[in-house]
């Protein structure tokens, strides 16, 4: 199993450090691990003057796999949009046609206490988020910054999707919620947006091929408040690029940390990219203080959805679990009566549990 190791900037290179940790003690089940390390991001541009490196991009196209860690440089900002750390994801996501992305919100039970809303409502959650990653408003051309006759600048991008982009993430999330509670909640705007309206439509249109999947629609508004409201009523959920972005973020603090979310993103063969959903966090890096648990938890993922690994993968995350009910937390978790630890730490205490 051949995978790219991408650890990025800020945090990247310490929790993805810990997630390779653990793979490589998996190599006694018989698990044969081939791990290369490329630049990307702030550091790629710094040494090689650009986020995305062409060697860096070859490396991906060769493996099976990629391990990524964060990228983001607040001191890089001010340059040219296509010379940014965050274009490196973009593009590997368009390069690879990595369209679907898996977003899960797990609640923990031993970090019911961590969220932000009552143990009521959050307790047992299991909601996992499909989102459309390759098209969109973040992709649709025409757009940039305009002036206009009277000397006004206009900012404008363009919201685009074709129905074949809508067909394929729709079966994404329909076959994802067979494997679980057979309750598909697709996401939308169509009661102002012409893309929206075609989007219902086509999702509707692909539901006809999974009676056994119920499904049901939500305005993107909505859909915002019922997730704080009544989350535990959703299983899962497929939407654009834009409004995905969103909402599972907004998914990820009902489980009280960022740090705790891993992803995946795939393409149409099972070659994904998995990733933690947090940022670079350059203001923590190198202080050993990072959580890695969503780094080893999107290896867990890698495992599970491009390696057919399933096994390995429930390995990870029983340990993951056991780690907390040990008591182990980083300072993004920890509360009193628990047992505050580093990011070294944190992945010691995981290959323990393994």
């Amino acid at each position: 199993m051949k995978i790219c190791i991408l650890p990025g900037d800020g945090i990247g290179p310490e929790i993805t450090t810990q997630a390779v940790r653990v793979l490589k003690a998996l190599a006694g089940d018989g698990l044969d691990f081939d791990t290369q390390e490329a630049l990307v991001g702030g550091a790629a541009y710094r040494s090689h003057g650009h986020p995305l490196p062409a060697s860096t991009l070859a490396l991906a196209r060769e493996s099976d796999a990629i391990l990524f860690g964060a990228v983001g440089d607040f001191s890089l900002d001010t340059l040219p949009r296509e010379l940014r750390p965050e274009q490196a994801i973009l593009g590997l996501r368009k390069e690879l046609n990595l369209f679907a992305n898996f977003r899960p919100a797990l609640v923990y039970p031993e970090l019911v206490q961590a969220s932000s809303l009552k143990a009521e409502v959050v307790a047992g959650l299991d909601i996992l988020i499909i989102r459309e990653l390759t098209g969109d408003i973040y992709f649709g051309q025409p757009r940039g910054i305009r002036v206009l006759d009277n000397g006004e600048r206009e900012g404008f991008d363009t919201m685009r999707y074709s129905e074949s982009e809508i067909r394929r993430v729709a079966h994404v999330g329909f076959q994802a919620a067979r494997k679980r509670q057979h309750r598909l909640c697709s996401v939308d705007k169509a009661n102002v947006l012409d893309t929206m309206q075609l989007w219902r439509e086509v999702v509707t249109e692909v539901g006809k091929e999974y009676s056994d999947v119920e499904l049901s629609h939500l305005y993107v508004d909505n859909a915002a408040m019922q997730l704080l409201k009544n989350p535990k009523q959703f299983d899962v959920m497929v939407t654009g690029n834009m409004f995905g972005d969103i909402l599972s973020d907004e998914a990820s603090m009902l489980t009280g940390s960022i740090g705790m979310l891993p992803s995946a993103s795939l393409n149409e063969h099972g070659f994904g990219l998995y990733e933690p959903i947090h940022g670079s966090a350059p203001d923590i890096a190198g202080k050993n203080i990072a959580n890695p648990l969503a780094t080893i938890l999107s290896a867990a993922m890698m495992l599970r959805y491009s390696f057919n690994q399933a096994a390995a993968a429930e390995r990870i995350e029983a340990a993951v679990r056991r780690v907390l009910a040990q008591g182990f937390r980083t300072g993004d978790i920890f509360e009193p009566g628990t047992r505050k630890v580093g990011t070294i730490e944190m992945g010691d205490a995981v290959l323990a549990a393994l």
